[in-house]
């Protein structure tokens, strides 16, 4: 952008900078601090050179706008603003990564004691944490990714999908499994607290005994199955721990909880299918998230039908969250 008429060269200067660091987009504020008046920013936009997004919100052109000009747009509207949520994800890992559209609405977060109506393609939240919750010198502002990540697995739809919002960042390696207890502490009030809290203790521990007593708990207990060892240890091919293992019956069951950023939904339909594999007399069934929390019914009635084929005598029962559809394995 050039005008010499409008303002004096130092001032095209400040804002031809501000205008390449925020994706050509700019407030009036920020004109105003470089030396312009409302006086110019008019004479601009009826030259072209500036173009309205949101009231006091301006971009240096006239087509359409990028997702990250409208990014900066919205956090400069609402300022003191931040991405949040999926927009401060897509602002970490790009569009490639997330799989999202430029039309995708912009999610903000601003101060809890902020009262605001935002326009079309704006979402907004409220947080007690927003100072501390940011980072402020990121282009645009965006909330740390460990609060992305906790916030996407609370409104996540499923406890599956819950994780695999925490395994896309520490597969990333842009935070931590500390970095992201450290961020559920300081959150009093939170969707799946405990849940979240076991698992992310497990990573620090670098173990995955939620997911073993979650397979006790709703698969193995709940449904009547024979009762396992746990932690077998064998030594065919040096020291090796089993998971779960029903001796009469030879059936192994891993309990696979690793966090893989490329995979984790890719191997959640793996493990689906060595499921359907146990009714066919094969040995080892591997399980994760999704089996254990999201369908742990089916994944019992399952477990149950490959202990009958190899020799259970028993039959599972139905716990108070199986659905009337599902069909229990009897043994005839």
């Amino acid at each position: 952008m050039a005008d010499p008429a409008v303002t004096p060269d130092p001032a095209l200067t400040l804002i031809a900078s501000m205008l390449a660091q925020q994706e050509g987009v700019i407030s009036r504020c920020q004109a105003h601090a470089c030396g312009l008046t409302d006086n110019d920013l008019r004479r601009l936009r009826r030259r072209r050179l500036l173009t309205s997004v949101h009231t006091g919100i301006y971009v240096d052109h006239t087509g359409p706008r990028t997702w990250d000009q409208r990014a900066w747009a919205a956090v400069l509207a609402y300022w003191p603003a931040a991405l949040a949520g999926e927009s401060a994800r897509r602002a970490v890992a790009g569009t490639r990564r997330t799989g999202r559209g430029d039309d995708d609405a912009i999610h903000l977060v601003v101060d809890r004691h902020r009262h605001l109506y935002p326009d079309e393609g704006i979402v907004i939240r409220r947080s007690a944490h927003l100072r501390n919750s940011c980072l402020w010198n990121t282009s645009p502002p965006r909330q740390r990714i460990e609060y992305v990540a906790l916030e996407l697995a609370a409104t996540a739809q499923s406890d599956v999908d819950a994780v695999a919002h925490l395994a896309d960042a520490l597969g990333a390696r842009i935070t931590t499994p500390e970095r992201l207890a450290a961020a559920l502490a300081h959150r009093e009030r939170f969707a799946r607290r405990a849940f979240l809290t076991g698992i992310i203790d497990d990573l620090c521990a670098g173990t995955c005994s939620t997911l073993e007593h979650g397979y006790f708990t709703r698969v193995e207990r709940a449904h009547r199955l024979p009762p396992a060892k746990r932690q077998f240890r064998e030594s065919l091919k040096g020291s090796l721990y089993r998971d779960v293992y029903y001796e009469d019956q030879a059936l192994l069951v891993e309990l696979d909880g690793r966090l893989d950023h490329s995979s984790t939904r890719d191997r959640d339909r793996d493990h689906e299918r060595d499921l359907d594999a146990a009714a066919t007399d094969r040995l080892t069934l591997r399980l994760g998230w999704g089996q254990v929390f999201d369908r742990s019914c089916a994944t019992a009635m399952r477990i149950a039908a490959g202990l009958q084929a190899r020799g259970w005598n028993g039959s599972p029962r139905r716990c108070p969250a199986c659905p009337a559809s599902l069909a229990v394995p009897l043994r005839g």
